[in-house]
Parts: structure tokens; C-alpha cells; sequence
């Protein structure tokens, strides 16, 4: 599924993929439609590997999807996030939350 500047796909049935930019632009579409596709299906991955662009609102993006995942009682794990969104998460104090692989 494609919206303004990003995709979210599922290249393998535990996989959420986000490709495309996770910026301050896309953090609101990106939120509620990930959102929507974690609640339908049974992903244990977040994997970034296609994000080209990040900032602080994506960090945050990711963050509040691995919360809502939590608040259902799921584990998901982000996997292959681009060494920017790392080294934002780093500086910001929060990458222990992400546990990137």
C-alpha cells in the first residue's frame, strides 16, 4: 500500500516493511496506517530496511509502533533500520528501545 512518500508491504507473513520516507511529512499517514496493518496481522518484524529518509518524527513513528504493538501484547522488533535513524535514536537516548537487529 502506497501513500505520500511511503510504502508499507509484507514480504513475508510476521514481516511489516516501511520503505520510503519516515519524516515529519509522512509520520502521521505512516502511524495510523502501519497501525492498521499491525492490528490485522500477526508481524514480530518491523523491518526499515527501504526507509531512504528519516528524522525525529519518524524515530518517534517507529517508537509509538513498537508501544502499540506492546499495548496489544505483541512483541515486534525492529529489523535493518538505516544507520541515520540508528545514529537519531543513539543521540536521542532511545536506541535500547528500538533493539535493532
Amino acid at each position: 500500500m502506497k501513500s505520500s512518500g511511503f510504502q508499507l508491504s509484507h514480504p513475508a507473513p510476521d514481516t511489516l516493511a516501511v520503505s520510503g520516507a519516515l519524516t515529519f511529512a509522512t509520520a502521521a499517514d505512516v502511524l495510523a496506517t502501519a497501525r492498521t496493518e499491525l492490528d490485522r496481522g500477526a508481524q514480530v518484524s518491523l523491518d526499515l530496511s527501504g526507509v531512504g529518509q528519516a528524522d525525529s518524527a519518524g524515530l518517534a513513528t517507529v517508537l509509538a509502533l513498537l508501544a502499540h504493538a506492546r499495548g496489544k501484547g505483541r512483541a515486534i522488533s525492529v529489523t535493518r533500520a538505516p544507520a541515520g535513524l540508528l545514529a537519531l535514536a543513539r543521540v536521542s537516548g532511545v536506541e535500547s528501545l528500538l533493539g535493532a537487529a
